[in-house]
């Protein structure tokens, strides 16, 4: 039902007045509500429409539209949202006591803001206007603007304002974009628009790249991703870059022929963008900059997919899902070890971590095998880019072994950085005990990416998404 994904406006209401864990638990409580609710939705294949209002030309009718690529959007950030919330509370707590602040009052300022960003970027998956997509676009970019203003690391200000003026110019270019694909259809509306030009097509486009990212326009993403206080990081990387694909996706479903007329070229460019942020992994020496550079390798996949046909949109779906998992599961891991070890970033510096917390490491396993399509949900959305490769350009042995390079980089870089962080020499620092709810959301989040390989959440949820995107495949 459509009024689900409006249960966290009681968190956001209500929790800013809440003392103590409370707080987290309301927060959580809302968006685990949305995404039960949500993934029912999504089993039982249901799609709505909700009318909001109708506007002039070229906006036309603002609604709200419920279909199975909304509900898996936002089944996904519904359930990231809830665990990172429960994790806020010991972690900014630490947060605040670092930065010599008033928790009491600072928790009011970030609750309100983390409810609001969370939320912001459910209701852009459930936007059926261009417009509406750009408004809960622009909300979700000034509460997360905040957040890093805030709470950041390092020079937080600069930082911040680095991701601002970056996420501005996907925001902007975007905007143009729509606003011409409104005035050649008299509307904006996802169910009234007949054609996009290649040039609104184009600039919607260029937008996502910068808003993903993709190969050199990446350059903001490390600096905002590792800065960010660890709970936003936990929803910058897996949830918000991963929304250019949701809007990639509403506008090829509507007219893919951009996509279709460059569709080597952006084959191309994700492998590039997959191979270079893979290999920069291996350099970097902040964990959370390791892990940023990661998230640059796998939107890589998510560029290859738009390249392979309707496989290849399932595998879009799927990518974002795994990276959602993977990657919350990995930047909670690494605040774990900030709380833990007083500000510990420095891979050089760890090594055996798993003999002091193993139950972070047996996580951050978890994280990796999201990554590199173990055992977990990312396996099937590699399978549907392999297939998709195959339907789209035959069994050419280039590209299969292009994409199968990405695969085995991922994979290499995975295994290589949990040698480095929680294998081989122990170093000398004590064992520690951890609040529950730094290591308990992490296994939650684990145990859903096992389950979504297992019958019947496997396969009522790839029944729906291929159903949806036509059958056939």
């Amino acid at each position: 039902m459509i009024e689900a994904i409006f249960i966290p406006v009681i968190a956001i209401a209500i929790a800013p007045f809440i003392r103590g864990k409370g707080a987290a638990y309301l927060s959580a409580l809302t968006f685990l509500a949305s995404f039960v609710f949500i993934l029912a939705d999504l089993v039982a294949q249901r799609n709505y429409t909700a009318l909001l209002f109708n506007a002039l030309e070229p906006v036309g009718k603002i609604y709200l539209l419920g279909d199975t690529i909304s509900h898996a959007f936002g089944f996904t950030i519904a359930i990231v949202s809830a665990m990172v919330a429960l994790y806020s509370y010991p972690y900014m707590k630490h947060r605040f006591e670092e930065m010599e602040l008033d928790s009491d009052r600072e928790f009011r300022k970030y609750w309100f803001l983390y409810n609001l960003y969370a939320a912001s970027m459910l209701w852009l998956v459930y936007a059926g206007n261009l417009l509406l997509i750009y408004v809960f676009f622009e909300i979700s970019l000034i509460a997360s603007f905040l957040l890093i203003y805030y709470y950041g690391y390092g020079n937080r200000v600069w930082v911040a304002l680095l991701y601002f003026v970056w996420a501005n110019i996907a925001g902007v270019l975007a905007l143009v974009g729509f606003l011409m694909v409104g005035f050649d259809n008299g509307t904006m509306a996802l169910d009234g628009i007949a054609s996009v030009s290649m040039l609104a097509w184009l600039l919607i486009f260029l937008g996502m790249i910068v808003k993903l990212p993709g190969l050199g326009p990446h350059v903001w993403l490390p600096w905002a991703h590792a800065e960010a206080p660890t709970p936003v990081s936990a929803l910058l990387s897996p949830l918000t870059v991963g929304l250019a694909a949701f809007i990639l996706i509403r506008v090829y479903l509507v007219d893919p022929s951009f996509i279709l007329a460059y569709r080597w070229e952006i084959f191309l460019y994700g492998v590039l963008t997959s191979v270079v942020a893979g290999f920069a992994v291996f350099k970097q020496t902040d964990h959370k900059k390791l892990l940023a550079y990661s998230t640059v390798s796998q939107m890589g996949y998510i560029l290859i997919a738009f390249a392979l046909g309707t496989a290849g949109i399932v595998g879009v779906v799927i990518q974002y899902i795994s990276h959602a998992f993977g990657k919350s599961i990995l930047f909670m891991s690494a605040g774990a070890i900030i709380a833990a070890y007083h500000g510990l970033r420095d891979v050089e510096k760890m090594g055996g971590l798993h003999e002091q917390i193993p139950t972070i490491a047996n996580a951050a396993l978890l994280g990796f095998m999201n990554l590199s399509g173990i055992l977990a949900i990312g396996m099937i959305g590699e399978f549907f880019i392999l297939k998709g490769l195959v339907d789209t350009f035959g069994l050419s042995l280039d590209a299969i072994l292009l994409v199968v390079f990405v695969f085995i980089i991922s994979g290499l870089y995975s295994f290589y950085t949990m040698k480095r962080i929680y294998y081989g020499k122990v170093k000398d620092y004590e064992k520690v005990k951890l609040s529950r709810l730094l290591d308990t959301p992490l296994y939650v989040i684990g145990a859903l990416s096992i389950l979504f390989i297992l019958p019947p959440l496997a396969t009522w949820f790839v029944d729906a998404v291929v159903t949806f995107l036509g059958g056939g495949l």
